[in-house]
């Protein structure tokens, strides 16, 4: 009934959802409020006041003609317009709204990217540990994804191993930073000294490697750090984000794909991915979430609140002796598993009813990642359970 690639992929199904599961599981069984849920990283924080405003106007749209109609493929020109003003500082480049497209959420912004650029076989290589679903979003379209281990560097980015790492076939390179699952960021230094790889790669290629940034967590950094533009660091280059996490509206599926402009054939790539959008059967990303981009594009949720939880979760780590990197954005962290065995470890923190997702999720079996966007009260309340299992995991077998 099913293709033998989808029958594998229930085989090796998103580790994430199947520790969402559990919990609902748990939740029925002992109480939501005896379950402690790091798994999803689903954003608890309500979203700013002009979320609500925008939708209550959308409410007195509802009895006019068209009001939630087909918009064009590439999304509103008013929210490409102001987005693009504001990517154009972010990126230090001078961007043209013709430059971005709305998209289902920086997953469809991917999804329709990979469509346009990629042909059977051809490679998308990216750090590990990653997110999960770059997998499948390059099979989607025919592509492989290859991967760079840095669990041994803190989980910083290695240009010379991308570089050692690039055959024939690579087509892009995709960064996440602030990094899902580790919380890590790449410095400047980093992104330059990649962008020079990429230059010297892409020399002689009929093509060249695109350099792919995944930033949805953008917004979310912690002392002081900031995330390095990458459209003024390498023509070849193209962004995808969203306002999932910075406007809590994941569910509302809104994101955008951004292309240099000093890209030779953006023009084209464009146009792939714009018609690429009504293809795959997005058509255009949700109108109702594209008047709430554009209304709120400047506004945020408090970030106050994840500083808080992100020094709850560390302390809580030191005190079960849990050895981790501090993340520096997002509201991941992926520490080390204690005993070595990740899915064995999660399964001790099950057992305290505390849910988390095994590394090997995420492409690095012996951590797991732990989502703290949830409330302090939370965080804490699991504290002597990550101590007994982690006293569990390092005890001899008897």
């Amino acid at each position: 009934m099913i293709t033998n690639q989808m029958r594998r992929y229930l085989e090796q199904s998103s580790w994430i959802r199947r520790m969402f599961e559990v919990g609902l599981e748990l939740k029925r069984e002992h109480g939501a409020d005896r379950v402690f849920d790091f798994s999803l990283g689903n954003p608890d924080l309500p979203p700013p006041p002009g979320v609500a405003a925008t939708l209550r106007q959308a409410a007195e749209r509802a009895e006019r003609p068209l009001a939630f109609g087909y918009v064009p493929n590439a999304g509103l020109p008013e929210l490409r317009e102001a987005l693009a003003r504001r990517l154009a500082v972010e990126q230090q480049v001078d961007l043209p709204a013709s430059h971005t497209v709305i998209t289902c959420g920086a997953a469809g912004a991917l999804n329709t990217l990979f469509r346009s650029i990629l042909e059977p076989g051809d490679e998308v290589l990216c750090p590990a540990p990653f997110f999960v679903e770059y997998t499948f979003y390059a099979e989607n379209h025919g592509g492989v994804l290859r991967t760079v281990d840095t669990s041994h560097n803190g989980f910083q980015l290695e240009p010379a191993a991308i570089e050692a790492a690039v055959t024939p076939r690579t087509r892009a390179v995709i960064l996440n930073s602030p990094h899902n699952p580790t919380g890590q960021i790449y410095p400047p230094e980093t992104i330059e000294a990649l962008a020079g790889v990429l230059r010297r790669a892409s020399r002689g290629r009929a093509q060249p490697i695109l350099l792919v940034a995944d930033e949805p967590y953008r917004f979310l950094t912690y002392d002081g750090h900031t995330v390095a533009p990458v459209l003024c660091a390498y023509p070849d280059s193209v962004i995808a984000g969203s306002c999932s996490k910075s406007l809590s509206l994941a569910g509302e599926r809104v994101g955008y794909l951004a292309v240099s402009p000093a890209m030779q054939a953006a023009d084209e790539l464009l146009a792939g991915v714009t018609l690429a959008n009504r293809i795959l059967g997005f058509v255009n990303a949700p109108v109702i979430g594209q008047r709430i981009l554009l209304a709120a594009l400047d506004s945020g949720v408090e970030v106050g609140v994840y500083e808080t939880r992100r020094r709850a979760m560390a302390a809580v780590l030191r005190a079960a002796d849990i050895e981790f990197v501090m993340p520096r954005g997002a509201f991941y962290v992926f520490p080390r598993a204690p005993g070595g065995d990740d899915a064995a470890f999660v399964d001790l923190l099950r057992d305290e009813r505390i849910l988390a997702v095994p590394g090997r999720g995420f492409g690095t079996p012996g951590f797991f990642r732990l989502a703290f966007c949830v409330d302090e009260a939370v965080i804490r309340a699991a504290a002597e359970g990550f101590r007994r299992a982690a006293r569990r995991a390092a005890a001899p077998p008897t």
